[in-house]
């Protein structure tokens, strides 16, 4: 999206066997991002809002409900007639 990010992911556990956190996670993809974008555009500065909207999902029902939601947003924004014609959309469902 042009104004914002959709991520639905599941963790993966560290060397201890704990899943790496959600704030540790979006801050290595917003750090590592905001730094692309601004070299870029040649610029200095904040890319990413500090907050973030997250939200755990709790049955394989309701993944199939984010992915569908998540793929299905260019289009109501009018940006594709079809989600697979939006050329950021990636989905992987690691099978």
């Amino acid at each position: 999206m042009p104004d914002h990010v959709h991520l639905v992911y599941h963790p993966l556990p560290d060397d201890r066997g704990s899943l790496y956190p959600l704030e540790e996670i979006l801050g290595g993809l917003k750090g590592a991002s905001a730094h692309s974008v601004n070299r870029m555009l040649k610029r200095k500065g904040a890319v990413w809002q500090e907050e973030s909207y997250d939200h755990v999902l709790r049955s394989t029902e309701s993944l199939h409900e984010a992915v569908l939601y998540v793929c299905h947003n260019p289009v109501r924004r009018g940006l594709c007639s079809q989600p697979e014609d939006y050329p950021w959309l990636w989905v992987d469902f690691g099978e």
